[in-house]
């Protein structure tokens, strides 16, 4: 007789309150999602900022050391979480198509038709290939230590070539007012932005910075060196995140 009571008691739902919870359950999910790309969008604005904002500030030094890694936070983090719980390896895949898709409603909408600004002005860079290497490598060496030192790295040396068919063509030199300088600086001198002092404006000094020299890949494998320990240690922040914890019944 218990048995019957228990089965009846857990019995799933069906009708019009199945169809209601399902309802409630991608309610849910979406809002998720959503709060998801904000913070992951809001992360990358407040300690990235104008170094991926700007393309007169995606130079050859600073960009491809502070985007990579600050970029790869909440890819290993959520690698944690998905990896361990489901065995699903897109973490980094699923965080980095979030935070694109943030940052072009963001960029379009709000300072392409609200403020005028050239879309190629502001256009963000992209992390998929880093981001897709670095699910490939947790699948087939399901090895946090490979992951990290493998994955990590290439997530940061493979985000410079990655990017520059989108902005190598702002690095093409051209001279204006009797001086050298990259398309990039002269969308900046056209497009002047307020509350931002011209001796900030400018990131890097010299006409050398038009033609590469040895400043990008040094920073590449600078920020690759990183990415290995900040993969690690976000890693743990999601693994810490996600565990389940149970008070004692007095």
């Amino acid at each position: 007789m218990s048995v019957n009571i228990l089965n009846r008691s857990f019995r799933p739902y069906t009708g019009e309150k199945a169809r209601i919870t399902r309802a409630y359950d991608y309610l849910i999910l979406v809002l998720a999602l959503f709060l998801f790309i904000g913070s992951f969008h809001l992360h990358f604005a407040l300690t990235v900022g104008d170094w991926d904002f700007w393309v007169d500030w995606k130079d050859r030094q600073w960009w491809p050391l502070v985007t990579p890694l600050m970029g790869i936070t909440f890819p290993a983090a959520v690698q944690s979480v998905m990896w361990t719980k489901f065995r699903l390896p897109l973490g980094a895949t699923l965080c980095v198509a979030a935070l694109l898709i943030g940052t072009w409603v963001t960029r379009i909408f709000a300072y392409h038709y609200w403020n005028y600004f050239p879309i190629n002005m502001v256009l963000p860079a992209t992390m998929l290939p880093g981001a897709l290497v670095l699910d490939a490598i947790l699948m087939l060496s399901n090895s946090l230590t490979v992951t990290a030192v493998l994955g990590g790295a290439s997530f940061a040396l493979l985000f410079y070539p990655s990017n520059w068919p989108l902005f190598g063509m702002f690095h093409v030199p051209v001279e204006y007012g009797n001086g050298q300088l990259t398309v990039a600086d002269l969308f900046g001198f056209e497009y002047i932005r307020t509350g931002m002092p011209e001796y900030l404006r400018i990131i890097e000094r010299g006409t050398l910075r038009t033609y590469g020299q040895y400043a990008a890949p040094l920073a590449a494998f600078c920020s690759a060196l990183l990415c290995i320990l900040m993969y690690t240690l976000w890693w743990f922040i999601g693994k810490w995140f996600a565990t389940v914890r149970y008070l004692n019944k007095i």
